[in-house]
């Protein structure tokens, strides 16, 4: 570990305990991060630490919405600086980029961007006339941080060349996975055992899955392509026995109902406990996200425990096909026809190569970040 080096971490969500992708993306990246540097995080009262997080956490920041604008955080984290001898601040997303701004310059500090997505295009996609206030925002917070992660290559080159950034300075981090290696086809067969008995399904039925937080609208698009484009194509299709699970919490009101969707062979089980092991028992991940930006962390998380995937050629951006072996399916956006004919030519017994590990796994992915930012200090 550089003891030299000092992280304050400034995370304005909740993410502790993480259960989606954009929650696990900060908590698994501080966690092993903080193994590599030295780190502690300032983030909302509503953050649980766990016996996981072995780095400190203080819980200053208030959960309402007006703590993005208050000054007085100003003064608090400027105390927190000195008093524990920061050197670098980490700011999640363009939204604390004021701040960030600030103490970079009244605390002689180096100011990181982990960028998630380029939050203003993914704004654009959802039909919000102000995105383009927030690019600017973004672009102005970009070009003052010492340093910039991005989550995939594509954000990179286009912040470089739209943002006018200095290459030296933009790294690629992406999403991870927390294991070394895939799990052992038994405990696979034992997750589709369990998921059977959970949901009534036959033992002889492909385990179709899809999840995603159900009140974000490009996972709801998603969902309605499932319920009017793919599914009515499958169950045209003679002589496949399928059953597709939907796994996810937020779904509006009027989708009530999924609930009588059994009889077209689809199984809402809304929010689980452990989406672990539906990935672990599926036999194929259905991904038909067109927009949202940023990487899929389904996917990644679909791939790391050899679940076969199907996915939209926007829904597999930042997944190196190189190291997936025969586990992905690309298919070009709207194409649903050839989309559900891919889907049934996938084979669930094909492996994932270790490579994908190589690249994917959390540990290589922190020790990447840590070697950017001793390079910069």
């Amino acid at each position: 570990m550089d003891k030299a080096i000092r992280i304050l971490s400034l995370v304005p969500y909740k993410f502790l305990p993480p259960d989606m992708g954009g929650q696990k993306g900060i908590a698994f990246f501080n966690r092993y991060l903080s193994k590599q540097i030295n780190l502690s995080c300032v983030t909302i009262e509503a953050n649980n630490q766990t016996a996981a997080e072995e780095y400190p956490i203080k819980n200053i920041l208030s959960n309402g919405p007006s703590h993005y604008i208050n000054p007085l955080y100003f003064l608090k984290l400027r105390r927190i600086i000195s008093t524990e001898k920061i050197t670098h601040l980490i700011i999640e997303h363009p939204y604390y980029g004021w701040l960030g701004i600030l103490l970079k310059i009244f605390c002689n500090i180096k100011l990181i961007v982990h960028s998630h997505n380029i939050e203003s295009l993914r704004f654009k996609t959802m039909g919000k006339w102000w995105w383009g206030v927030l690019w600017h925002y973004e672009k102005m917070t970009h070009k003052s941080a010492n340093h910039n992660f991005f989550i995939q290559d594509n954000d990179r080159h286009y912040a470089i060349e739209n943002f006018k950034l200095n290459p030296n300075t933009c790294t690629t981090i992406t999403y991870g996975f927390e294991l070394r290696e895939a799990p052992a086809p038994a405990d696979k067969e034992s997750a589709r055992e369990q998921i059977c008995k959970l949901h009534n399904i036959d033992a002889w039925d492909n385990i179709l899955l899809f999840n995603g937080t159900l009140g974000y609208k490009p996972n709801l698009d998603a969902l309605d392509i499932i319920l009017e484009k793919i599914n009515p194509k499958l169950l045209a299709t003679k002589g496949f026995s399928y059953k597709i699970i939907i796994c996810g919490n937020k779904l509006p009101a009027d989708y009530n109902e999924l609930a009588d969707y059994r009889k077209k062979n689809l199984v809402y089980a809304g929010f689980v406990e452990d989406i672990n092991l539906y990935f672990k028992g599926a036999d194929i991940f259905i991904n038909p996200v067109i927009d949202g930006g940023g990487i899929k962390t389904k996917v990644v998380e679909a791939l790391g425990y050899d679940l076969s995937v199907i996915s939209t050629q926007s829904g597999a951006v930042g997944i190196p096909e190189a190291i997936t072996g025969n586990k992905i399916i690309i298919v070009p956006d709207n194409d649903w026809d050839n989309f559900t004919v891919r889907l049934l030519s996938i084979d669930p017994k094909a492996s994932i190569p270790p490579a994908f590990f190589g690249h994917f796994y959390w540990g290589h992915i922190a020790q990447k970040a840590a070697q950017a930012i001793i390079k910069d200090s």
